[in-house]
């Protein structure tokens, strides 16, 4: 349900990437002295099995968790994903604000000691200033989305 902070195993393409390598070096290590695989066909129709839709692996996504509504990640704006990104990459962050700590001073996220919501800008296309989007994580691993400069708060579901 939430960002971990090993964002590879939350992502099934990557995973996939990851064991097609593992895959490659183990075929490439059983070759024998002479460098070439047995099975070359074998290789090739495992390179190129095209991955599952999302439609087809997709949960079902509760409306509501801890009485927030939810949204899915792929229903969030694309600015919001590469910020997700970036938060998993851990920045560069494009504003001096993102990573900050979030007080929470409106009182909509559960209530936490000071320090352990922190915030980040979601860029709004056409906007002169940070705009009105962010994306609020908790130290548990917790995210946020708010499109509304934290008047309303949603769930960010990553199992997808």
């Amino acid at each position: 349900m939430f960002l971990h902070s090993n964002g590879a195993l939350n992502n099934p393409f990557r995973m996939r990437r990851i064991y097609l390598l593992i895959l490659l070096l183990l075929l490439s290590a059983c070759s024998g002295a002479s460098g070439t695989l047995e099975r070359p066909t074998q290789l090739i129709a495992l390179a190129t099995i095209a991955p599952t839709t999302s439609v087809a692996n997709t949960p079902t996504i509760p409306a509501r968790v801890n009485g927030f509504k939810t949204i899915a990640v792929h229903a969030l704006p694309p600015e919001a994903r590469d910020t997700l990104e970036l938060i998993e990459r851990g920045g560069p962050f494009p504003y001096r604000q993102d990573g900050q700590v979030f007080q929470n001073r409106e009182r909509i996220l559960p209530n936490k000691p000071s320090g352990y919501y922190h915030e980040y800008t979601v860029e709004t296309p056409g906007s002169e200033d940070r705009g009105a989007r962010r994306i609020v994580s908790g130290d548990k691993g917790e995210l946020y989305y708010t499109d509304d400069h934290y008047n309303s708060f949603k769930v960010i579901w990553i199992n997808e």
